[in-house]
């Protein structure tokens, strides 16, 4: 049977494991903050970018790119973005189940991965796949230059003919309790159809651009930085997705330990009371037998 001085121990132990899970969690919160902003901030950019290279592409009868060149989908490269560390609830659980239901579908394909994140890169390695190349260590702090790096490296395959179709799989940041697992193709770059257009979409689409340079040049411009902004999306995507994970993660370890304490500290005090109701009846047994 436990004694108090083991109760106290367990307590004083659990107590630290509080404290440790209550500083993880304030410094998620103040990194989600921040990842938030970045996030929410690129998404007006990208989704700005689609729409003016789709309405290019639209303008010319036959464009002509090695980014928009169709293939049968042979060879395929997902990116995969997961977290970089544990201790983040189900996210990456729930990433690397997506990314192995979007494996499973193309088994009968030839697959190449471009893992970003410590833990995807680990898993994914352990399950025998190929990398293209690997990222790690980059979700932390997003940088704009490892998005040009990545955004490089696929175009550089996908005009050498390396790689049919390009797709990005990523949690998408939603709520701080929730996010948005998402497989998005990222090449080739298809036309949104008339019928996928909501109405102020389709009158946006409808105006008429006046543009200064020819648009197959534009075109030609538009293509590598929309592949940069749709993967650094992603990746500002996953890195709030993440720390949102981590801060709920955390907030419900911290609130475990709080229980534990109190039920450690019922139970304590429970043996203590005992032990004073025999030493009581100890004392009034041995009066009467003097008496």
């Amino acid at each position: 049977m436990a004694t108090l001085l083991d109760f106290r121990r367990r307590i004083r132990s659990v107590k630290n494991t509080q404290q440790i899970t209550r500083a993880m969690k304030f410094v998620a919160a103040a990194r989600l903050r921040r990842a938030q902003e970045s996030a929410l901030a690129a998404r007006p950019y990208a989704s700005e970018l689609a729409r003016v290279l789709k309405s290019t592409m639209s303008r010319i009868d036959e464009p002509q790119h090695p980014m928009l060149a169709k293939r049968p989908e042979e060879r395929i490269l997902a990116i995969v973005l997961s977290g970089e560390r544990g201790l983040a609830g189900a996210f990456n659980t729930n990433i690397l189940r997506k990314a192995n239901e979007f494996l499973r579908a193309y088994k009968d394909k030839k697959l190449s991965l471009v893992p970003v994140g410590k833990k995807g890169r680990d898993s994914l390695k352990r399950a025998g796949f190929s990398f293209a190349a690997e990222y790690i260590n980059v979700l932390a702090k997003v940088e704009f230059s490892t998005a040009r790096e990545i955004a490089g490296l696929v175009s550089d395959l996908y005009d050498k003919e390396e790689i049919d179709a390009v797709y990005l799989i990523f949690s998408e940041f939603k709520t701080v309790m929730t996010a948005n697992l998402k497989v998005e193709k990222l090449l080739p770059v298809e036309p949104e159809s008339s019928a996928e257009e909501s109405p102020a979409e389709k009158a946006v689409s409808q105006v008429d651009y006046i543009y200064e340079q020819p648009p197959e040049k534009l075109l030609g411009a538009l293509l590598p930085k929309y592949i940069e902004a749709q993967i650094l999306r992603a990746m500002l995507e996953s890195s709030a997705a993440e720390y949102a994970a981590r801060m709920a993660a955390m907030e419900s370890a911290t609130r475990n330990a709080g229980e534990v304490i109190q039920a450690l500290t019922l139970h304590m005090n429970k043996v203590r009371q005992a032990a004073i109701t025999k030493e009581i009846i100890e004392i009034v047994s041995g009066a009467s037998h003097g008496a």
